[in-house]
């Protein structure tokens, strides 16, 4: 909600956690991000396996996690400590010789694709799970989401200036999206949850395997050769309402308090001097 205070503007992020079901769209995002070449090989190509889902998925969570609640509701202080974690595990990610494709981890247009992506998946989730947003909470919404960028390497002033600049640049991100063998096959690992003890993927996988085929543009569904049909939305559609009645229930502060434990265990960590990534 955008609600004026003493004349400005004051936008609470809180108010568009979707919480849990939010958690549905992460192998979606995951599959936008390295439909950007640069990012998928530097994802497959990575020699940093402390960072490789398909060895720590737990460690990968919980890092991705801590990002996107520090870069959303962290302090500058946060942020900063943040970004020179990540920036310490970036440094031997690029390209060698032999990548078919030029990539660095420190290059502001791939982080700017990866922030552009986490800003779509936070806002399906919740338009999915919450209900529509009127225009202003939109564009409050997107402004204050440049933050997923400028956590990190992205110049404030790449983030697209309002949402219709964003628009375009999105779709012309999507009409260039592709999955090379090495890339799509890492991704279907992570969609099958094959990092997983098989005892875990039983049921797991095949929902997670709907609903991140379910949260896809389109053109990522066919780039990524994953079968959508309509009796599939349909299905999707009636889960989506169930689960929005579910999350609209459910009060703020349970939605947001994961994001609290969260951002309370990033700080332990920085005070303790333990590893953030």
């Amino acid at each position: 909600m955008v609600e004026q205070d003493g004349g400005r503007d004051r936008f609470d992020i809180g108010d568009h956690m979707a919480g849990s079901a939010g958690m549905l769209g992460a192998a979606a995002n995951a599959i936008m991000q390295l439909g950007n070449p640069g990012v998928g090989y530097g994802v497959v190509e990575s020699t940093v396996d402390s960072g490789n889902v398909m060895l720590h998925p737990w460690k990968r969570l919980r890092t991705t996690i801590s990002y996107l609640v520090v870069a959303l509701f962290g302090t500058e202080a946060d942020r900063t400590a943040y970004r020179q974690a990540v920036n310490r595990s970036h440094v031997p990610v690029h390209s060698g010789p032999d990548s078919p494709v030029s990539y660095n981890a420190f290059d502001p247009v791939l982080q700017l694709w990866v922030a552009a992506c986490l800003y779509v998946g936070f806002r399906d989730a919740r338009t999915l799970f919450l209900g529509p947003l009127e225009d202003a909470d939109a564009d409050a919404l997107y402004e204050y989401c440049h933050r997923l960028g400028t956590s990190l390497q992205v110049p404030r002033e790449a983030w697209p200036a309002d949402r219709a600049a964003f628009e375009e640049y999105w779709l012309a991100g999507l009409a260039n999206v592709s999955y090379d063998p090495p890339v799509r096959e890492h991704l279907m690992g992570v969609v099958s949850l094959r990092m997983l003890p098989r005892p875990l993927q039983w049921g797991n996988a095949s929902v997670n395997r709907f609903f991140t085929i379910g949260m896809l543009p389109p053109e990522v569904r066919t780039a990524m050769q994953l079968p959508w049909g309509t009796t599939d939305q349909y299905r999707f559609d009636r889960a989506v309402a169930v689960l929005r009645l579910v999350t609209r229930l459910t009060p703020r502060w349970a939605r947001n308090l994961p994001i609290r434990v969260q951002l309370a265990d990033v700080r332990l960590r920085i005070r303790r001097g333990w590893k953030l990534v």
